[in-house]
């Protein structure tokens, strides 16, 4: 199913389509998987993502393909409401893991956790369980940091067939956790895959959130950049400031991008 055939509305950005969503209307689609299998998966751009992507034809194709195509950062928010989407508010993929946590529980909503380094699914499920008491967490699966081999791949999917879950959140680093996604999605029997990256890290207390006010201003990635400069310094001083020059190259009409 694609996000067309789900009549929901996106705009491009470098021929990327974003789904034009508020966080309450995202929780409450995801939250219509309950039950059902193989639906594809959701995916949460960012410019870094989104710059990225023009230079790497797979991961625009795993975008492209999202089932949703969440706007992750506030750059996305204010470049749907230019295009005139006045209710798109951002749907950043730790607060909607939150909020299908805490709303999936009235409706026994099945949860699976793939990702994170060594111990953080583990400690995930339990920070999460403790949360949300009625959780319903029925496995996790720590991946090696490389693609799988035949036998652990065999092993994930007999996994996941023995706990069925509805959503499986995939907390991997980008664009890895969308191409694992877009590769296998259709060989899992589960609802929905969605793609939270740094959200394991986060709500297990590994790494620091940044302070609200600073994610509402669109200020998390100078946050983001203080706490793990070496591993972040190119995707914030280099690929974002690409991202602005080629929105308004696209946005006065210099550039085209079609989605493909």
């Amino acid at each position: 199913m694609t996000r067309r055939s789900l009549g929901i509305p996106y705009f491009n950005v470098l021929g990327i389509g974003v789904s034009a969503l508020a966080l309450d209307a995202a929780c409450e689609r995801v939250l219509t998987v309950r039950g059902q299998k193989k639906l594809g998966y959701a995916c949460h751009a960012t410019a870094y993502g989104i710059n990225a992507a023009r230079h790497d034809l797979d991961f625009r194709a795993a975008l492209n393909g999202a089932w949703l195509n969440h706007p992750d950062g506030m750059p996305l928010v204010w470049l749907g409401r230019w295009h005139g989407y006045r209710a798109i508010t951002r749907v950043y993929g730790p607060d909607l893991m939150l909020a299908v946590c805490a709303a999936g529980r009235a409706i026994a909503l099945k949860h699976y956790f793939y990702g994170g380094a060594p111990g953080v699914a583990d400690l995930l499920r339990k920070k999460l369980t403790d949360r949300f008491p009625g959780l319903n967490v029925v496995g996790n699966f720590t991946p090696p940091y490389r693609d799988l081999n035949a036998d652990e791949l065999s092993c994930l999917k007999l996994d996941i067939t023995a706990t069925a879950p509805d959503i499986i959140w995939v907390g991997l680093s980008s664009p890895l956790q969308e191409k694992f996604m877009a590769q296998h999605w259709s060989d899992l029997d589960a609802g929905l895959l969605i793609g939270v990256g740094a959200a394991f890290d986060f709500h297990s207390g590994r790494v620091p959130q940044a302070p609200r006010w600073m994610q509402r201003s669109g200020l998390e990635w100078l946050f983001r950049l203080s706490t793990e400069p070496r591993r972040l310094w190119r995707r914030y001083l280099i690929q974002n400031p690409l991202f602005v020059l080629r929105t308004l190259a696209q946005l006065s009409g210099i550039r085209r991008y079609s989605l493909d």
